[in-house]
């Protein structure tokens, strides 16, 4: 079954890159695009089989993002992340999940995690309130978990995620920037909303194997550390927009004829060629290290093991050393592309941007995920949660 979806995802490419300026335009995917991703079976691939889903291979969902993103940067961006909340909320208290799916298993939701916001604990629950920037896909989804502390007697005692339908929410278009603009990635407003306690769902109780979803959902993929699921799925569309930009560049470079150097053809030139090889080698090897972390762990819980620690941090290592990787060579691609690059609605501008708005994310700091892991190689203790 997930052979079909990525060969249904196969072929919406060209059409997904067809659709990539009218995205910017919109600075929203088009409904036309989220729905045909709905009907390929994408954002089932982590959902969980009693609600119609695959539970899949993680490595076969994020292929699928990165191909997309390749395609539109932006639309792989809200793809992987839309997506990815299917296996967030499969960890969640079943009542939530039947909250969510009782009555339609094909429900979006988009998410903020920064505690931007807060839950007072009160009787069965907690009294949620702030506003949460950056919600990417907010216009496509109907639900939202959002990052924030749990507060009682004026102090935080626990840090999760509040599950939120959309009509205790209001959404604030302010997306208006200079990459993944189509993200339509607005801010989400809460005021004074009561969430029952089995919407919250403890990020503690998650990186200690105790969610409680984990009971009716035992597939493997849900035993995955959050502290790779996440950060993967930031990192993994900006490795599809490198391999977007590489097949831009050559795709540019193969009709360019250098003015400036005699009306020599670009592709020509050899210097241009030690470039292309330089790029390749290097978005591969971040593809290569992303994902083979992701297959090493996915292959110890399909075996009945735990992940160890030791492969967790590498995860995280290899991760934000994928976003540097892509990041430099889409820069050495744009560089020697020539001024014609530049041109509103040309594939590489896009790329360059939307990749280098990508890199902001805060998952994607590499000192922190670096520090991490030379701490523990060290043999002292690492006290970062997101891992």
């Amino acid at each position: 079954m997930t052979q079909e979806v990525t060969e249904r995802v196969e072929a919406l490419l060209p059409t997904l890159r067809e659709r990539a300026q009218e995205a910017e335009d919109l600075r929203r995917i088009p409904e036309e695009s989220m729905k045909a991703l709905q009907e390929t079976g994408f954002f089932r691939l982590l959902q969980p089989k009693q609600w119609g889903g695959h539970a899949a291979d993680p490595v076969v969902f994020y292929d699928s993002v990165r191909r997309i993103a390749s395609a539109c940067g932006s639309t792989g961006w809200v793809a992987g992340i839309i997506g990815v909340h299917n296996w967030h909320l499969a960890l969640f208290d079943q009542q939530a999940q039947q909250d969510v799916w009782d009555e339609d298993t094909d429900v979006r939701i988009s998410s903020s995690y920064a505690p931007m916001g807060a839950g007072q604990a009160v009787d069965g629950g907690y009294i949620v309130r702030g506003s949460w920037a950056w919600s990417s896909g907010s216009d496509h989804a109907t639900w939202a978990v959002l990052g924030g502390p749990v507060i009682k007697n004026g102090k935080p005692v626990d840090f999760g995620s509040f599950l939120i339908p959309r009509s205790d929410y209001r959404i604030d278009d302010v997306w208006n920037v200079v990459g993944l603009r189509g993200t339509g990635s607005n801010t989400v407003v809460v005021e004074d909303v009561f969430v029952p306690t089995h919407r919250f769902l403890s990020f503690r109780a998650m990186s200690e194997g105790r969610a409680p979803g984990i009971e009716q959902n035992p597939d493997p993929v849900y035993k995955m550390p959050w502290g790779t699921i996440h950060p993967t799925t930031i990192s993994t569309p900006i490795v599809g927009m490198g391999y977007g930009a590489y097949e831009a560049h050559v795709e540019h470079q193969g009709k360019r004829v250098r003015a400036a150097y005699a009306g020599e053809n670009a592709k020509d030139d050899p210097f241009a060629k030690v470039r292309v090889a330089e790029a390749a080698s290097d978005i591969d090897a971040a593809w290569r290290q992303l994902s083979g972390n992701v297959a090493d762990e996915y292959a110890l819980l399909l075996a009945g093991e735990e992940v160890p620690f030791d492969l967790r941090v590498r995860a995280r290592r290899d991760q934000v050393r994928a976003t540097g990787r892509v990041i430099a060579s889409i820069d050495k691609l744009f560089e020697s592309s020539g001024a014609t690059a530049l041109a509103n609605g040309t594939p590489l501008q896009r790329f360059w941007r939307d990749a280098h708005a990508g890199r902001v994310h805060a998952a994607n700091d590499p000192e922190r995920a670096y520090v991490m892991y030379g701490t523990h190689e060290f043999g002292l203790p690492v006290t970062d949660a997101m891992v």
